[in-house]
């Protein structure tokens, strides 16, 4: 016998041996081939890719939205362009509206003046009927932070009255 026949048959006892022990351990070697399905069928418990797993996580959760309102906040440059995003930022978005801050009073006009394209262009990115109002704010309206005030009365120079 040549030494490729020897190497065969050592190679044919030790694959019948190898079965051999996986019936007596109760794991019988497929009869037939493996196939390849075209849907997936998984285990709950068995590995996910990662994107499929968040995406399923955000549904189950009910945060799409808000994940994607943020997404649209993240990118803002984009969305609106680099004009418009050095002097607005948004601020919130509840109940399909978006609150848009203007650095000035002239920002502010302007984008009340784009709104309904802004509208458009943020329903192009979070699904249609997302976003139904956009409000501006202008740099005056936040919250006051105190003011100038004169403590003790008049000053030492005071000529007034």
């Amino acid at each position: 016998m040549n030494t490729a026949a020897k190497g065969a048959a050592l190679a044919r006892e030790k694959l019948a041996q190898a079965k051999a022990d996986a019936a007596r351990r109760g794991q019988l070697p497929r009869s037939e081939p493996r196939r390849r399905s075209s849907g997936q069928r998984r285990d709950a418990g068995d590995p996910q890719p990662f994107a499929k797993a968040i995406r399923d996580l955000l549904a189950d959760r009910g945060w799409e939205r808000p994940v994607a309102m943020g997404g649209v906040f993240g990118r803002w440059h984009e969305i609106v362009g680099p004009d418009l995003a050095a002097h607005t930022k948004p601020e919130s978005f509840e109940d399909g509206e978006v609150v848009v801050a203007a650095d000035s009073t002239a920002w502010a006009t302007q984008v009340r003046l784009l709104a309904a394209t802004l509208v458009r262009r943020l329903n192009e990115e979070l699904g249609d009927g997302t976003v139904k109002r956009v409000r501006v704010r202008g740099p005056g309206a936040g919250p006051r932070q105190g003011g100038l005030r004169v403590r003790g009365g008049r000053g030492p120079r005071d000529t007034y009255g």
